[in-house]
């Protein structure tokens, strides 16, 4: 599984998140408040397996219950009390200890709650909410485990939408998500109109072309996909001409890990590569706009700016 963890503290705990590095404090307290908000935030914190909760990425101390058929930022997997670790006059651990603590109390009732397998490659990550110091000294113990996506630099979470129980854990994105390059390395989704890694042009479905029972080797993958993603880029852009723009189609690949656990499905993206495979920024969408019908024979598709 994924050993890369992160606290995100909430502002009547933390959110251990998984692929984050950083502590981030929420300065709100649920003890002694009275306004509905924060008794929604406190209902929030403390609910059952199976509930989705979100909040505003600015403003975490708004946290309420959604419905999961509705975008939701964390999902519930199970309560875990780890009191048995931890008397009555024990400090409350170390973030590090923390970190090591969700990894292993959250990884696995995650699994359970996915039907017996989590995708250490996909969609989703586990995290928790955890007591925040004063809920500590008055004996609260445990660990509200859920999953979440995260973004590529682990910074932030990402909405999803339905039970995660019920989705496919494949890693991929709606067509027209594009992302950051930041220093060379694929960033957060923004918009496209800006410089950007790679926009996602499509999703295919790898379990329909090999038996999803076996494994095929990410060689064999990138041969189908050479035949695969074209019809889904073509369609998304109009049919624009990629290498006159200096741009690339790609695909992504899965793991055996991924498979195994059900994930077959992959995005196709467009970017550009210096001639050493760095990526380069690229501007605007290659997303073809609808034309006029009297404009549509003698006007071509409009096309993104290589280059930052």
């Amino acid at each position: 599984m994924r050993t890369r963890l992160v606290m995100a503290g909430a502002f009547i705990g933390a959110l251990a998140v998984l692929s984050m590095s950083v502590l981030f404090s929420w300065p709100v307290s649920v003890n002694g408040a009275a306004d509905t908000a924060a008794d929604e935030a406190a209902a929030a914190f403390d609910s059952p397996s199976g509930t989705c909760l979100d909040w505003p990425h600015d403003a975490p101390q708004n946290m309420r219950r959604v419905p999961c058929k509705q975008p939701h930022t964390f999902e519930v997997s199970s309560n875990v009390e780890i009191g048995g670790d931890y008397g009555a006059n024990s400090p409350p651990p170390a973030d590090a200890d923390w970190q090591q603590i969700v990894t292993d109390r959250c990884t696995s009732v995650g699994a359970k709650y996915l039907g017996g397998k989590l995708d250490p490659f996909g969609k989703y990550t586990v995290g928790a909410l955890k007591p925040t110091a004063e809920q500590w000294r008055n004996g609260d113990r445990k660990l509200r485990c859920g999953l979440q996506r995260v973004s590529p630099s682990g910074k932030r979470l990402l909405s999803t939408t339905g039970a995660a129980a019920d989705q496919d854990q494949s890693n991929v994105h709606d067509p027209g998500t594009c992302f950051a390059l930041v220093k060379g390395q694929v960033g957060d989704p923004v918009d496209c109109g800006g410089a950007h890694a790679y926009e996602v042009v499509g999703v295919v479905d790898l379990g329909k072309a090999f038996d999803p029972k076996t494994y095929p080797a990410e060689a064999a993958q990138l041969e189908k996909l050479v035949d695969l993603c074209p019809p889904v880029a073509n369609k998304y852009t109009g049919n624009a001409d990629l290498k006159a723009n200096q741009l690339s189609l790609y695909p992504d690949t899965l793991k055996k890990e991924s498979w195994e656990a059900g994930s077959h499905r992959v995005n196709c993206k467009v970017g550009a590569r210096e001639a050493n495979g760095q990526l380069r920024a690229v501007r605007g969408s290659v997303k073809a706009e609808p034309l006029p019908p009297d404009k549509k024979k003698s006007s071509g598709a409009p096309s993104p700016k290589p280059g930052g």
